[in-house]
Parts: structure tokens; C-alpha cells; sequence
């Protein structure tokens, strides 16, 4: 008579014949030990929209909360963007960016998804107390290249580099940083490599430039002709058209307009700036996320990216923030169309309600939009939370899936609420798909940034010089489409 086992760390099947034969068969992907589950003492505090009422939403994670081995461990101010892998043993590493601790944490989960260890892998000394905002974890299997973790150095410090970082480098190396000279200096929101399937046999990675000033809000593309090489290639910003038509014209065009990127011999923050201006490089209003279609190698080539706005330049560039679609094309990705896709200063149209989107996340068939608002009330349709926007592809539809609760219907009285009209206004970040991680269609990781949420206990003990003490929340949200 057989034995037969099974171990879910694995998801292997060991058959054991009677003339002591072992078979062992790979059954991972339909079976998983994943249970989705409250496991922070801190609840969301996130509130459905018309149509969503049927997603489950989980609080995984928050800066009340102590892991069990790594109890010390802060899940920090403004934790932002974030990458997750399933190791070998069925256990989960997420890579997360802290962003007002100006460092990058790890955070272990167990099998079932629990939280249970976390550590810091690059920390203020490393980044010059620069904060890391959106980042991009790189895998093999999409990307042809990794694992590493890229990161953008934006505000505070003086490191304003794209950062890599080894997703599974011992913490003891953590004050020792590795910058991508060869990208550039920028106010960096994010460092976006393209999909293996989209011009095989290169690298090339789309940068988005935080800032508003003159020169500022480029989006910024580096390029090897080497799989995996992110030194040796050169950078190029987008220019538009002949480099005359503003922002605000390219959101009147009935067309996609054609865009190239021009070749930048400078590499440090000054000079860059004072190249993109002689060189008639697009200054859009605060590049912040960079995404692009999941599916076969067209969709790749489709990228989306936000500019969150501001009130100074609103002259020629957007002030509420607008959503961008780039198309590179087939055989040289220093060229395509550019289009306005949302347009949030259109208080006639379908995003009249977009308030200074912030990050983005493409599917195959969605964008979902994360709000960061900027305060903006001087119109009715800006005067509400943040929000997460669902974008249908195919139909061009637009809704509100979720929005930030933390001073409405949950009933709570625990401090998360303010009278502060800026920073009383909560953020939404760092969404990522977890679906094929978890074996969970449908899966997805999503931040609250807590601007109104203080306490001394959130400080970065580490850092006497940091007085941030903002809290964060990490939820899990299934039921989503893709």
C-alpha cells in the first residue's frame, strides 16, 4: 500500500510505493496555506464605494503593531512603495519603502500571510536622510534580471538617486547604499524597468522626476543594450513635439501627439535641470508612478504614469493632476505617442473628482489610482479624502473603489482624526498585485499613509535628527479585478 504526504510550505506531494519507490509531484500553484486575515491591533480604516461593497479588506499590519521576532521592528512614517516574493519554503518577503525614515524595510510572512519579523535593509545614512517613495521590485520572471529593488531618492536628504538594493542582503549592511549613478539625479518618485517581452535584449527604465520648477517633472527613460545592466547605458528625457506645446495644450488635443526622448550628457541634479531646459524637455507637474499594461509585448509598451499637480504653474501644467498614456513604439523606444488619459482640471469630465493622483498600478485590463491630496478645496468634487480610482482599459469607465475613513463612518475615537485641512487628509499607496504570490485571484496589497496620525512612539529612534511621527497601515485588499 502507498504512503502519500503532502507539505504546504513546499506544495509538494511525496508518493511512497511499497518497494520503497518515492515519487514527489510540484502542486505549488493550486494549493496554498495563505489564510487572509486581521493581524494588526490597528483596523483599516478604509471605506467602500458603490460596487465594491463585496471586497474583503484586511488590516495586516500598522505602526501600533510588534512583530513576534523582531518586536523592536517600527513599521514606520509614510511607508510606501513595496515589492513581494514567495520564497522557496512558502514563507513571503515584502520589500517596503519607510518613506519619512528615509530607509527601506523587509518584512517577513509566515505561510499563512502573517506578518512575523521585520528589519531595515537600507537606512538614513545610507540615503543621506533622503526619502524613498515608490519603488519597483525586479524579478527574473518579468524582468529578465534580479531580484533587486529600486528605489528614488525624493525629498529631505541630498541623495537624489535611483537606489538598488538586494532584496535578501543581511541587515548588518544596511547604512551602505547602492546609487545608479548612470540614471541621473532627480527629485526620483520612481524607477520603473520595463517587461523582459518589451524590447528583449536591452534594459530600459522609465524614471519619474518629482518636481515643478522650471526644468522640473521630466520623465526620464535610461537605456542599455545589455539585459540587467543598470550602469553602462545612457538617459534621455521625453520631449514633446518640437518641445513648444505645454501640458495644458497637450490636454486640449483631440490626438495623441508624438513624443521622442532626447539624449542627456549631464548626470547631477543642477545640471540635468539646466540641460532639459536647452533641450526642450517636457516639464510636466510632478512626475509621480510609473506603470505599464500587463499582457504580451504590446501591452508592455503601453506605459501610464501621474502628474500629481500643483497650484504654482497650473498656467501651463495641470493643478489637480492628470493621467498620462505613453505608447513606445514597436522597434525604438525613443519614440511614440503621448496622450492625456484623465484629466483632473476638467471639472466637466469623467475625473472631475481627481485630486493630485499620486501612485498607479496597471493590470492587463485596469489602472487603479492612488490619491494623494494636496488640499485643493476651492471645488466642490476636490473636497473628499483620498481616493482609489479603478480605470476599465477597454471601456474608458471611471469609479471610486475605495476612499480613506479615518474621520468618518468606521465610528472610532482613537486620534486618527484632525481639523488639520493638509495633513489631516490621509494618503493611499504602494498598491501592488499579490495574485500570483498568493494564489488568490484578485489579490492586493495597499498602504495608508496616516498624515493625521501621531505619535512619539512612531519616531525613528535611530535617528535623533528625524522628528516625522506619522503611523502606517498595510491592508489587503481581494475581490479586485484585473
Amino acid at each position: 500500500m502507498a504512503t502519500v504526504t503532502f507539505d504546504e510550505a513546499t506544495g509538494q506531494l511525496t508518493v511512497t510505493l511499497t518497494n520503497s519507490t518515492v515519487m514527489t509531484f510540484d502542486i505549488s500553484s493550486p494549493v496554498s496555506a495563505v489564510k487572509l486575515m486581521n493581524h494588526s491591533v490597528t483596523p483599516h480604516l478604509l471605506k467602500r464605494h458603490s460596487g465594491f461593497e463585496h471586497l474583503e479588506i484586511y488590516s495586516l499590519l500598522s505602526s501600533e503593531d510588534g512583530l513576534e521576532e523582531s518586536p523592536d521592528f517600527l513599521y514606520g512614517s509614510m511607508a510606501d512603495g513595496a515589492g513581494l516574493l514567495r520564497n522557496d519554503d512558502g514563507t513571503f518577503t515584502l520589500i517596503n519603502n519607510i518613506e519619512a525614515h528615509y530607509s527601506v524595510a523587509r518584512v517577513t510572512f509566515d505561510q499563512t500571510f502573517k506578518p512575523v519579523k521585520g528589519e531595515i535593509i537600507l537606512d538614513a545614512t545610507a540615503t543621506a536622510n533622503t526619502a524613498q517613495c515608490s519603488g519597483t521590485l525586479v524579478t527574473p520572471e518579468e524582468h529578465g534580471f534580479g531580484p533587486i529593488y529600486l528605489s528614488g531618492g525624493e525629498w529631505g536628504g541630498s541623495s537624489t538617486n535611483v537606489f538598488a538594493t538586494d532584496p535578501f542582503r543581511d541587515a548588518s549592511e544596511k547604512s551602505t547604499g547602492r546609487t545608479l549613478d548612470a540614471m541621473g539625479q532627480w527629485t526620483v518618485e520612481n524607477a520603473v524597468p520595463l517587461s523582459k517581452n518589451a524590447y528583449p535584449n536591452k534594459t530600459i527604465v522609465l524614471i519619474g522626476d518629482d518636481s515643478h520648477g522650471d526644468a522640473g517633472g521630466a520623465l526620464a527613460m535610461y537605456v542599455s543594450e545589455t539585459v540587467g545592466d543598470l550602469d553602462g547605458g545612457k538617459l534621455y528625457a521625453l520631449k514633446l513635439g518640437n518641445g513648444t506645446m505645454t501640458d495644458n495644450e497637450l490636454a486640449d488635443s483631440d490626438e495623441p501627439v508624438a513624443v521622442s526622448f532626447v539624449e542627456l550628457e549631464e548626470r547631477t541634479y543642477d545640471a540635468l535641470n539646466t540641460e532639459c531646459i536647452a533641450k526642450g524637455v517636457m516639464a510636466f507637474n510632478r512626475v509621480e508612478d510609473i506603470d505599464y499594461r500587463k499582457g504580451d509585448a504590446s501591452a508592455n509598451r503601453e506605459i501610464y504614469f501621474t502628474a500629481t499637480g500643483r497650484s504654482q504653474y497650473n498656467d501651463t501644467r495641470t493643478k489637480y493632476g492628470r493621467i498620462y498614456k505613453l505608447v513606445l513604439d514597436e522597434n525604438d523606444p525613443l519614440s511614440g505617442t503621448l496622450e492625456v488619459l484623465l484629466n483632473g482640471d476638467n471639472l466637466e469630465g469623467k475625473a472631475h473628482r481627481l485630486h493630485s493622483p499620486d501612485n498607479i498600478l496597471a493590470t492587463d485590463n485596469f489602472l487603479y489610482i492612488q490619491e494623494d491630496p494636496n488640499g485643493y478645496d476651492d471645488v466642490a468634487s476636490k473636497q473628499h479624502d483620498a481616493y482609489l480610482h479603478q480605470y476599465n482599459l477597454k471601456t474608458g469607465v471611471l469609479k471610486v473603489v475605495l476612499e480613506s475613513d479615518h474621520r468618518g463612518s468606521t465610528g472610532l475615537d482613537n486620534g486618527y482624526s484632525s481639523i488639520d485641512d493638509r495633513w489631516g487628509k490621509w494618503e493611499l499607496t504602494g498598491m501592488i498585485d499579490v495574485s500570483k504570490q498568493l494564489g488568490m485571484e484578485g489579490t492586493f496589497l495597499l498602504i495608508q499613509q496616516g498624515h493625521s496620525w501621531k505619535s512619539d512612539d512612531f519616531l525613528d529612534k535611530s535617528n535623533p535628527n528625524n522628528s516625522i511621527k506619522e503611523g502606517s497601515i498595510l491592508t489587503v485588499i481581494k475581490g479586485l479585478e484585473r
